[in-house]
């Protein structure tokens, strides 16, 4: 005996729903005839009678009320099936966790969360904000599928992939003696009341490296353990600082003068996973927004290092 295809199932059901050949024709958008062959083929083919003919409608055999309820059981799983696909695609249902150094999560990632949620509206999402030395214990837990950083993790059962490459910046008070020039050095700096970050750490570390290559003692007025911190210090006024371009992405910033740094200073971003993960496509999604805003941020740079 031939086996039903996927075709003959779709057939028979929409003539079973509709009732009449014409309406099966219809709502499958092919030809009557080819309904009507197609019908008579399956029957013949299985051996058996599949629908009576009663005042022109068709309706379902005596003898085939057993496929029948197969064929609406099969249906109802096609219907489940396209159900759950359709709120994956949407996010319905799942959770993407990552996590970004407070450097990049409050202008980059901000811009590449409001590109993923517009992607899977349903998403949802736990972002994490960490330092450095608390990715090892995140990545290697599995709290999260990956870590975007402003330096490479080391260990060796982590891998990094360099996405994007900035520059160090200046950031002034409004008003500051130093915020008409084009560029300021860290030499202009020297005697000013500067706001850091401890140099120890490895964020503070790359921000201290171009007052040390040019023989200036790093002396901190005041020292902040995250980017925003200082960047609200120097916007009230406390002092000025160098910070990573990612940083100050953001075009409207009151109280605050960004200007380039005078000694090229480059600053890498890093996504960081457990070695050997698979991400998953939510993930691979969003590594992608967030390299895209990286580099907007890059090219829009010049505009914002010069308001």
């Amino acid at each position: 005996m031939a086996d039903l295809t996927l075709r003959q199932i779709e057939v028979i059901r929409a003539v079973m729903m509709t009732g009449t050949i014409s309406g099966a024709a219809e709502m499958l958008n092919v030809s009557a005839p080819g309904v009507s062959r197609l019908v008579k083929h399956t029957e013949e083919s299985l051996g058996i009678r599949l629908f009576e003919r009663k005042a022109g409608i068709f309706v379902p055999s005596v003898e085939a009320s057993a496929v029948f309820d197969q064929l609406r059981e099969v249906y109802k799983g096609v219907a489940n099936l396209q159900s759950a696909v359709g709120a994956l695609q949407k996010g319905e249902n799942v959770l993407l966790a990552f996590a970004s150094a407070p450097s990049i999560a409050q202008f980059v990632a901000a811009r590449a969360m409001r590109r993923i949620r517009a992607r899977y509206p349903d998403l949802y999402i736990d972002l994490n904000i960490l330092k450095i030395e608390e990715t090892v214990d995140y990545l290697m837990l599995e709290r999260g599928e990956f870590v975007i950083m402003s330096s490479a993790v080391q260990n060796a059962a982590i891998e990094n992939e360099e996405i994007a490459e900035g520059r160090v910046v200046v950031i002034l008070p409004e008003g500051h003696r130093l915020a008409s020039r084009k560029t300021v050095s860290v030499r202009d700096l020297a005697d000013e009341p500067m706001i850091g970050v401890d140099p120890t750490d490895p964020y503070g570390r790359m921000l201290a490296q171009p007052f040390l290559d040019a023989g200036i003692p790093v002396r901190h007025s005041i020292r902040g353990r995250f980017a925003q911190t200082v960047v609200s210090l120097v916007r009230h006024g406390l002092g000025a600082a160098v910070i990573d371009e990612f940083s100050v992405a953001e075009v409207y910033m009151p109280g605050l003068v960004r200007r380039p740094l005078a000694e090229d200073v480059p600053l890498r971003s890093y996504v960081a996973r457990k070695k050997g993960r698979v991400l998953s496509g939510f993930a691979e999604f969003a590594i992608e927004q967030v390299r895209r805003e990286l580099a907007r941020a890059v090219e829009d740079g010049p505009r914002y290092r010069g308001s």
